[in-house]
């Protein structure tokens, strides 16, 4: 299944669908990406009639986004940055409600320094209490601290090791009050 259906079902999970309000965010580099991640988020929402989902990339004519946006808010929108970053000025799209921010694929759009921008716009239009998530495969020691000022709480795998305990199974875990992010690397 891989990274994508980690963080499609982390967001499902925790999704409580409200008419009107986006809830999760997740931008990626190029539109085959966005609508294969979109088509994920259908497989795995088959069963929860009341979710919607939306994709939005470049190319295509941004009037039928915003239609859609205004007829049927999606709870769930899988965006590149220079679409969502449109429909963020131009107040189609609101961000005001976001829990989930992913970036998928991080490192190609921090390396770009225009869609870097463009993220960093997207990512200050949303709430500060929310669930950052950054996926990619590689991730170069440049762009680590670009990652770093978007996430608070990072966790990484190598910040999984043994010496990190967990309470045994039925007790419950400390929880920070700032949401938890994860940086693949």
């Amino acid at each position: 299944m891989g990274k994508t259906a980690v963080f499609v079902l982390a967001t499902l999970q925790q999704l409580d669908p409200v008419d009107g309000q986006v809830s999760v965010l997740v931008m990626c580099h190029t539109r085959e990406l966005a609508f294969q991640i979109s088509k994920e988020y259908e497989r795995f929402s088959k069963y929860l009639p009341s979710v919607r989902v939306g994709v939005f990339f470049g190319g295509m004519n941004i009037s039928n986004d915003e239609k859609l946006l205004k007829s049927s808010c999606p709870h769930v929108v899988v965006a590149t940055p220079g679409r969502a970053l449109a429909l963020v000025r131009s107040r189609k799209l609101q961000l005001k409600h976001i829990k989930h921010f992913v970036l998928d694929e991080c490192d190609k759009m921090l390396e770009q320094l225009d869609m870097r921008r463009d993220v960093q716009e997207i990512f200050r239009n949303t709430p500060h209490e929310k669930q950052v998530m950054m996926f990619s495969a590689t991730l170069s020691k440049d762009i680590r601290p670009v990652c770093l000022k978007i996430m608070q709480d990072v966790i990484t795998p190598n910040s999984l090791h043994p010496s990190h305990t967990t309470p045994p199974l039925g007790q419950p875990a400390s929880l920070s009050r700032s949401p938890a992010s994860v940086l693949r690397g």
